[in-house]
Formats: structure tokens, sequence, C-alpha cells
């Protein structure tokens, strides 16, 4: 289910595969791994397979390309590589052969998620953040300490297991892989974690959206989620930012141990926040001694496993009745099981979306309350469009329009993020207690909506296609994307709202 790697190049299409020599299912390789099931290719030209080692009757994954030879020396090298660290938190390599006509390698089976697939169902709340990035700097400290590099740390190659392990998979031989470029990635993956976006668009995974620019700066994770330790933000900052040095894998490992490490009358709870509340006062403390590492295992699997045991189900509760008749309306899954206090996706039907259209003078009509429903369809390439105008601001007809959405009961409001056609609309987002149009859309209600919302989020101008608008700790009901000045478009201005997301907690 997650053995499907698309790593930092798998923008657009993948590459085709060739599939000449490709294994039958049931075919036994090296008269050891029988072929069970083609799991699927990913972004470089590999098959990937579920197997098994017939002599000690244990579940595999092979990883396959064609041809051998020169073609696949990359894959069999870095995998050689890992197969010398043994290390908890590093997906096993058993073997790698080259016949020639093909190479494969033979890896441990890991039944669970990645990391990327967990984040898509919302950003992770921060002491499972950073227990999932401790468990990575671990496992590349543990590299890095044999003077091997990984060389492909993201999102989609840190693997959840479903009894709460985290694993590290599919090291890469690349002439432009150093320690320093595994330790910023570390940073990659903790602030993805937190806020559900990869921080640069050059290296980002495709499914997973480019982090969110404000005046063509990366907002950090405390802009994206107000309620994070100042000194977690800092550490993410750090990390990402090329101008500050980058320390080794082992001193971020240390430093996230802090973290994760619960207090002593805390050790047997592990929802009570496992000692973030104390970061600030560890540090001003001095360097303590690491935990050791079996603790902050048994520390992370159950935090990781308690977590993510909703998602994974629901994945698969997904995958079984993909081809039966949904009752969720408009087609919007329901939002996923979660701890308290664990941000998730809210729920968004197309009953509790509409166009909202400010008071015009006379001259304008209703015609674009059409298509609310578009924007949480689940489709980025539906949406709501606006009409065309002469002018940014309207024409002057009304002073400006958006969406409304209802998100069913009042709700602390993590971020918003809404996916629109282009740069340079100006934003805002408000929010209110009540529905003045009492579930209809009328000018009247309109109206009322527009006078008696208050700013949660002040205006800005978009300069990206992801436009993400931080809560308030305030809950709140009914929310508004207003839009305020249209970007040009066809010679004209208007714009396009692909799809919006509300991450509550």
């Amino acid at each position: 289910m997650a053995h499907i790697d698309e790593g930092h190049e798998a923008h657009g299409a993948a590459p085709r595969v060739l599939t000449l020599g490709s294994p039958t299912i049931g075919e036994i390789l090296a008269d050891r791994y029988q072929v069970e099931e083609h799991l699927g290719d990913d972004a470089h030209g590999r098959q990937m397979y579920r197997g098994v080692d017939v002599v000690l009757r244990r579940p595999v994954t092979i990883v396959l390309r064609h041809p051998g030879g020169d073609s696949a020396r990359e894959m069999l090298a870095a995998a050689v590589a890992a197969s010398r660290v043994v290390h908890p938190h590093l997906v096993g390599v058993y073997d790698a052969i080259d016949e020639g006509t093909r190479a494969y390698v033979v890896r441990e089976w890991i039944d669970g998620i990645s990391l990327r697939e967990a984040v898509a169902e919302g950003p992770l709340d921060a002491a499972r953040a950073v227990a999932i990035s401790w468990a990575v700097a671990d496992a590349v400290s543990a590299l890095h300490d044999t003077g091997v590099v990984h060389g492909n740390v993201h999102p989609g190659t840190v693997m959840i297991a479903q009894d709460g392990r985290v694993m590290l998979a599919d090291a890469r031989v690349s002439d432009d892989a150093t320690e320093e470029t595994d330790v910023r990635s570390i940073g990659g993956v903790l602030y993805s974690a937190l806020t559900g976006f990869w921080p640069h668009a050059e290296a980002g995974p495709a499914p997973l959206p480019d982090g969110v620019h404000d005046n063509g700066m990366l907002l950090s994770p405390g802009e994206v989620r107000p309620d994070l330790p100042a000194q977690l933000n800092e550490l993410v900052v750090g990390l990402l930012d090329p101008g500050v040095k980058a320390a080794p894998a082992t001193t971020i490992a240390a430093e996230l141990a802090l973290m994760t490490e619960p207090a002593e009358e805390e050790s047997e709870d592990f929802d009570s926040g496992l000692g973030l509340a104390a970061f600030d006062a560890a540090s001003a403390a001095g360097p303590s001694v690491k935990p050791s590492r079996r603790k902050l295992a048994t520390v992370v699997a159950s935090l990781v496993a308690v977590a993510l045991i909703g998602v994974i189900a629901a994945m698969q509760f997904s995958d079984s009745a993909s081809d039966e008749a949904s009752g969720t309306p408009g087609g919007v899954a329901a939002t996923t099981p979660q701890p308290s206090g664990q941000p998730s996706l809210a729920t968004l039907s197309a009953d509790r979306v509409r166009i909202v259209l400010g008071p015009t003078n006379g001259r304008g009509d209703r015609s674009e309350v059409r298509d609310a429903d578009k924007t949480v369809d689940g489709d980025v390439e539906t949406g709501w469009k606006t009409d065309h105008y002469n002018e940014a601001n309207f024409g002057q007809i009304r002073p400006g329009l958006g969406v409304w959405v209802d998100l069913g009961s009042p709700q602390r409001v993590v971020n918003m993020k809404v996916y629109v056609s282009r740069a340079g609309a100006t934003m805002e987002l408000r929010g209110g207690d009540t529905d003045p149009g009492a579930g209809a859309s009328t000018a009247e209600g309109d109206a009322g909506i527009v006078d008696s919302y208050r700013v949660i989020a002040p205006s800005r101008v978009n300069d990206g296609t992801t436009v993400l608008f931080t809560g308030s700790d305030t809950p709140v009901q009914y929310l508004l994307v207003w839009i305020t000045k249209l970007p040009p478009d066809a010679g004209r201005y208007g714009i396009k709202v692909s799809e919006i997301e509300v991450t509550v907690q």
C-alpha cells in the first residue's frame, strides 16, 4: 500500500516502465522470492511487487527494474550500502540481484502507510510530528556514522507500520547527496508533518503541496500553525535555512529526543503532550543525557500507532468501498477519526458552501452563485469561477465576493488552504457565528454576512496558487474567503477557486 515511492523528481507523469521480462505472479526469483502481487510503478521507472521469501516464509517487497547492468548500478549500490546498517528505524535490505536483463532489490515488507499518505489526511500534532522526525533523524544518524548517505529522505520514504514503528526506506546513491542534504531533508519531513506542505517547490514530491510563500518567503511552521512551541518552530526554520550551518544528524536526533521524551510522571500517558510544554525549560537547563533508544522507540511507536490507526483504517475502508454508494454529500470523505487535540481536515460538503456576493450599485446580477459545490468536490480540476471583469476591482460593480463555508459547529480553525487558478488576487479570511442567509443564497443574506463577519486573517495578495490563511484560537462555525481584487486573466480579470480545505483542532 505504501511501497510505491515517488521521490523528489516525481513531478508530472511517471516515466514509461519497460515491462519486457517482468515477472509473472507466482514466479520465484533467485529460487527464493515468490512474486505475489504487482503494487505499481514508481516515478523512477521501477516496478514494485509484494512477495514472499519461500525459505524463511516472510513477506518481502521486491523492487525491480529493466534492464539490469549499468542501468541498475545506482539502485543496487544504494541497496548494498544500506544493507550494511542494521537499525530499528531503517527498512531492512535482504538481497540485491542483477540478472542482466533485469535487476531487483528485496527488502523488508512494511504493512502500513507512508508519511505522505498520513499527512494527506491532515497535519499531525506537534508531539507526533516530533516523534516521527526523531525516528528518521536517528536512522540517518546511524547511516552517517558508517559513512553512508541516504540521499532520499522525504515523506514518501518515511514508512509508518500499523504497529506504530517508523521506518526509513529506499536509500539512493547520487552525486548531489551529502550528509547536509540528508539533515536539511529531516527538516523538510518535520515541516511537512506539521503543516501538510513540502517546503521546497524544486524538491517536493508531486502529491504533497509545495510550501506556501508570502512575498517570496516560505511561511514558517509557526506562521502556519501558531500553536506550535517557539523552539520547535526555530529548529525547523534553522534546518531549512541554507544560511544556517546544518548540525550533524546525531545532534538533531538528540534535540528531537528532548522533545519526544515524556516527563516521568507522564510516562504512561502518551496523550499528555510528551514534554513539549517543558521544552523551553529544557534548553535553558543545558544539555541532558539522551534518553535510551529503546525507551524512545516505545514512546514513538505508542504515539504513532494511536495517531494513525484511524488513518490506516479509513484508507482501507475507502479502498474496499470505492465501488459502493457513499452517503457523504458531495462525494467528500468524512473526517478521519483523530485523537483529542489532533488537527484534522473538516468535513466540507456541497450543502455547506455557497457563493457570497457583495452588494452592487444596481448594475450586477447573481449569476456567479453557481458551482459553489465544486470547491469541495476533491477535484482541483474543477472549481468555481468568477465572471470576467474589465477592472481588478470588479469594474466598481461590487466591493467583493467569495466562498462561504459552514463547519457544522463552532471549531478552532488551525488554517484554511484555498487552491486558486492564478496569483495576484487580494483575499482575506472572515468568520462569524451566525448565518444571516438562513441557509439560502439571497442578496439580503449576503449583505448580512459581509457586514457582520469579523476578519480572522487580514487581506493579502497571493503570490502562488495555494493560499493559506492562519486561523485563530476562538472557535468559529462560519468562514468566508473574501476576494476584493481580481488578478489578470485572459486579457481581463477573474479567478477560479479550485478547492478549499479547512484544518480544525
